[in-house]
């Protein structure tokens, strides 16, 4: 491919089945697709940057509407590659903003065949950015030897990488997510963390002292999400600032971090500073949360930027 490509990101592909009843009462269940890495791909896509989405793929009745869905983003899909299990699969019911259900179905999945061998160095090579989340590395092991070999294959090439640990009870234990954490950090340039659910990686509680830890650890931008001071802390160049939530009337966060880190990761590609960057990915992960559905409400260029320029 001599295509240039602004970002890279690689990780789950998932079928959504989704309602606003409880699960209990559904009679119809509307069907997107979902993921948290791919969820920052199609938001980099619908700011107007241009990005490549490695994942394995089932064989089943779902592969050709998540391979129509993708290239209709406008995602180049040449690296995905195909196995004979089946797609994962998650139930999501949204009765209230504050009462939601979740089930999964991603063991034994496609994503799990993910492998180091379907990672290519020359691909990579045509990337501004590399991402990837624990989520991805939680898969399997081959899973996790795909993460590491392009993070290592990017920091070789001088090329950005960018990692969100994205830890999550649900799927991973935390002494897991910490081997998953561990194993990649000395190859991470950018970082996404939640302070509530990444810093007890970290076994530190300061947001500060967190941030100054991990530049000593190497990694140059870190971004911090805190819902408890509402807003974000992005440490770059030896400072730390602050930029609150775009807004606080939301319906529904689901994916709003991943939707942040993929307007970030925009910006960053696109001529803004890590403060401006951050301040655009607030503003598109604010619209996004005030929607209904993950991928489905993720905003386009001319909403997003329309607030940016005017702010």
């Amino acid at each position: 491919m001599e295509e240039k490509l602004d970002i890279i990101a690689i990780g789950e592909s998932l079928v959504e089945l989704s309602t606003d009843e409880k699960l209990k009462d559904a009679e119809c269940l509307h069907k997107y697709y979902g993921g948290d890495a791919l969820a920052t791909a199609v938001t980099a896509v619908r700011l107007g940057s241009k990005v490549g989405f490695i994942t394995k793929l089932g064989n089943d009745a779902f592969k050709d509407f998540l391979l129509d869905a993708w290239k209709n983003e406008g995602l180049d899909i040449s690296q995905v590659t195909f196995s004979n299990e089946r797609n994962g699969l998650y139930l999501i019911a949204r009765p209230t903003y504050l009462e939601k259900e979740f089930a999964f179905y991603r063991k034994k999945t496609a994503t799990a065949k993910l492998s180091s061998e379907d990672i290519s160095e020359n691909y990579l090579g045509c990337a501004k950015v590399v991402y990837s989340t624990g989520i991805t590395q939680s898969l399997s092991l081959s899973a996790r030897d795909a993460v590491n070999r392009s993070y290592e294959l990017a920091k070789n090439m001088q090329i950005l990488t960018a990692y969100d640990p994205n830890f999550i009870t649900a799927v991973s234990s935390l002494d897991e997510a910490r081997e998953y954490f561990d194993e990649v950090i000395s190859n991470v340039d950018v970082l996404f963390m939640s302070a509530k659910h990444d810093m007890p990686l970290l076994g530190i509680e300061s947001i500060d002292a967190a941030i100054k830890y991990l530049w000593d650890k190497g990694v140059s931008t870190v971004i911090v999400k805190s819902g408890q001071d509402k807003g974000y802390y992005t440490g770059y160049n030896g400072s730390v600032a602050f930029t609150e939530f775009y807004t606080l009337d939301v319906s529904d966060t689901t994916c709003s971090g991943d939707v942040f880190n993929g307007a970030f990761l925009h910006g960053l590609t696109h001529g803004c500073s890590a403060i401006e960057a951050t301040k655009l990915a607030s503003i598109a992960a604010g619209i996004q949360a005030k929607g209904i559905g993950a991928i489905k409400s993720i905003p386009y260029h001319d909403e997003v930027y329309s607030v940016f320029k005017g702010a």
